[in-house]
């Protein structure tokens, strides 16, 4: 299946709602900072699993503005996890031309956290593989909020203020909309994540608690994406036929 979706073509950009890390924990008997030290692992996993298949850009909805208002044990164990991770996986970025942005308000995160993700930014930065977004003290609502208020700030008359000049001034400035957003524990909604963006983006949701999302999960959304007709609005006769088709 692999090498089928290589050829027929990947979604150029991938964005993640990361959901069950505490659930896949809990059921095993073990506590949620083990969930989120599983859910880590599952996300570097990703990332390479993606890169090989093609995907340019892949979002990983890491930490919400929401997520402060877990019991603070918890919220410091995922800031020291990240640090650890992306130390350690530093090297493996460079090797595989991975390239890390951030989007969300990332300079309010503690002192550490901040000073790993600097290093890696800036060792990264003219890589040009893949492109690993993480969403950090992220939000959807807040994200348009900013880029009202830096349009209002730059003096924008209401006549120049269209959508490409709106996304200019999003965290994903540069990047092309999500293709593909992926979410797993069996929960249907968008959790303030990535709202302008995902205007047309096709949706994939499984009951797999993010530790368990492996390769042939992801391939089963690659596949499900493939088989369908993107429309944008148009009629289905207007429309190209589904990328899966052409490559009949």
């Amino acid at each position: 299946m692999t090498s089928e979706l290589r050829h027929a073509g990947a979604p150029a950009h991938i964005a993640i709602i990361m959901d069950g890390n505490g659930r896949w924990a809990q059921g095993r008997g073990l506590s949620r900072s083990h969930g989120h030290t599983a859910g880590a692992e599952a996300a570097i996993r990703m990332v390479t699993a993606c890169a090989h298949r093609g995907v340019r850009h892949l979002t990983l909805y890491t930490f919400s503005t929401e997520n402060w208002s877990r019991p603070k044990e918890e919220v410091g164990h995922l800031f020291d996890l990240l640090a650890r991770l992306l130390t350690r996986e530093l090297p493996v970025f460079l090797a595989n031309n991975v390239r890390l942005r951030i989007l969300g308000e990332w300079s309010e995160l503690p002192f550490a956290s901040r000073q790993v993700l600097k290093l890696v930014l800036a060792k990264t930065a003219h890589n040009t593989g893949l492109t690993l977004n993480l969403a950090l003290n992220y939000s959807g609502r807040g994200e348009i909020l900013r880029a009202c208020r830096r349009l209002i700030e730059a003096g924008l008359a209401s006549d120049d203020v269209t959508e490409d000049r709106f996304a200019q001034e999003l965290y994903t400035a540069g990047q092309p909309d999500p293709d593909l957003i992926i979410r797993t524990s069996g929960e249907l909604r968008l959790s303030n994540y990535l709202l302008f963006q995902a205007a047309y983006s096709e949706f994939y949701f499984t009951d797999k608690h993010w530790p368990d999302f492996d390769e042939a999960e992801l391939d089963a959304a690659i596949a499900s994406y493939l088989a369908r007709q993107r429309r944008f609005g148009r009629t289905g006769e207007q429309a190209e036929p589904a990328p899966l088709a052409q490559g009949d």
